[in-house]
């Protein structure tokens, strides 16, 4: 039996990278895992990945309120409430201060904070005791790089809420923890930079990573699994760097 056996867990941006990582992580350690993604192809193929009767695939956008009651009405049809949150789902896209638009600023904080805020929000009234929150959050929010400024501030948001709902929720037994990745290879690398940029991407990132690579999705989904697992009883409100040592050394 696996440590989350009889679990239930919801990861967002399931799909894909990360999330899809994550999500076979959960399952194969027992839990039934509901994902969540834009993308359907990509969402069957996470769930195809897992197997049948460990997960539930449900179409849409954290940003849709809608779409995240349907995702959390059909964790309450399980009827075994809920018992961790991987708030992973996330854009991102590079503009320098002077290139910044409505519609750059508007999409990012969307998904990154207020996508965020309400796939936790309409959690809570299903979450059990002793349940985790895992927010994704990035080592972007404390680096400065250039032209990702906008990203970067979305994702200190994302780490300031791991702090405040780790107050709020304590008392109901709830572990509110982030996670921060540093440079992960995944298709998102490929979506950031294009198709061209990307392998000369993929060498400068993991030129500037102490341990000489880029992070696999496993490697984040092994800690995500930690700050669920009982394992992590003894930390609230942290914020988990998982970068090769890219921001600590």
């Amino acid at each position: 039996m696996g440590q989350f056996e009889g679990k239930t867990a919801v990861v967002t941006g399931g799909h894909t990278g990360i999330g899809r990582a994550t999500a076979v992580r959960l399952a194969d350690e027992g839990a039934h895992v509901f994902v969540i993604g834009r993308r359907e192809a990509a969402l069957k193929a996470t769930a195809g990945i897992i197997g049948e009767g460990r997960v539930t695939a449900v179409p849409g956008d954290i940003t849709d309120l809608a779409d995240l009651d349907r995702l959390y009405d059909a964790v309450r049809a399980r009827g075994r409430g809920l018992d961790i949150v991987f708030a992973n789902a996330a854009t991102a896209s590079f503009a320098a201060l002077e290139q910044v638009t409505e519609e750059h600023f508007d999409q990012t904080f969307a998904v990154n904070v207020r996508g965020t805020l309400f796939t936790v929000q309409k959690a809570l009234p299903l979450l059990n005791d002793g349940a985790s929150v895992i927010l994704n959050a990035s080592t972007a929010a404390g680096n400065g790089t250039e032209a990702f400024g906008v990203y970067a501030a979305s994702k200190a948001a994302v780490r300031s809420f791991a702090r405040t709902w780790a107050n709020e929720l304590t008392g109901r037994g709830v572990r509110v923890n982030a996670v921060s990745p540093g440079p992960v290879d995944t298709t998102g690398i490929t979506e950031l930079f294009g198709e061209e940029s990307a392998p000369a991407a993929r060498e400068k990132l993991a030129a500037g990573v102490a341990m000489g690579r880029m992070g696999r999705p496993e490697e984040i989904a092994a800690a995500v699994a930690f700050l669920a697992s009982a394992e992590s009883s003894y930390m609230l409100g942290a914020n988990l760097y998982v970068d090769g040592g890219e921001n600590q050394i």
